[in-house]
């Protein structure tokens, strides 16, 4: 039994995937260089298939040159409230690879299962710097593909990321100060079958 951050478990997990959440409330302080980059090489050593580290960080710190190319792809609710973290990372993955042997063009299945591990390790990470980061999947990829230079053929926008200091919820407008906290989740039950398919 876990309990940390409001949140439950049955299980005793470690308290940091408890304590890991999306808040939306930043502080507007800038990240370093440094800090980022730190946070950018944990997601770099996150599991993949052969291998293989299909995904791409494209990122912007605030107050760079950077920052407003990134922060106006992201859809308006998010803009939000995401012009107020550090830092923001669009996440992206490569889908197919040239065979070493062959040159044959292949399909990378896990791209987005191998991405999704990045992001945690990403997340965990910012956790362990005293930061937060809220993953988002409220963007124009289109746009993304087309400005950021993405090559549409082997790659694909998975999601956009927003990292900073949590500030207090008051800073927020009315109608995000009430989703302000972290959430729940699904019973295990609901999620997780032995043998066979049952959700």
């Amino acid at each position: 039994m876990t309990n940390s951050n409001h949140r439950h478990t049955d299980l005793p997990i470690d308290p940091l995937f408890l304590d890991r959440w999306s808040p939306r409330a930043f502080t507007g302080e800038a990240i370093s260089d440094e800090t980022l980059l730190t946070i950018l090489d944990a997601a770099r050593w996150a599991p993949s298939a052969g291998n293989g580290q299909p995904w791409r960080f494209i990122y912007a710190r605030r107050g760079t040159e950077a920052w407003p190319a990134l922060l106006q792809l992201l859809d308006e609710g998010n803009q939000r409230w995401a012009q107020n973290a550090g830092a923001l990372i669009i996440l992206v993955s490569r889908t197919h690879s040239l065979s070493t042997s062959t040159g044959e063009r292949r399909a990378i299945y896990t791209h987005a299962f191998d991405t999704g591990a990045a992001w945690m390790a990403l997340a965990m990470q910012t956790m362990k710097l005293g930061l937060h980061a809220h993953g988002m999947g409220g963007l124009d990829r289109n746009r993304a593909m087309a400005e950021l230079g993405i090559p549409a053929d082997d790659y694909r926008v998975e999601a956009a990321v927003a990292i900073g200091r949590l500030a207090d919820r008051d800073t927020l407008p009315d109608d995000l100060k009430a989703r302000e906290m972290p959430s729940q989740r699904k019973p295990l039950s609901e999620l997780a079958f032995e043998g066979k398919f049952a959700g």
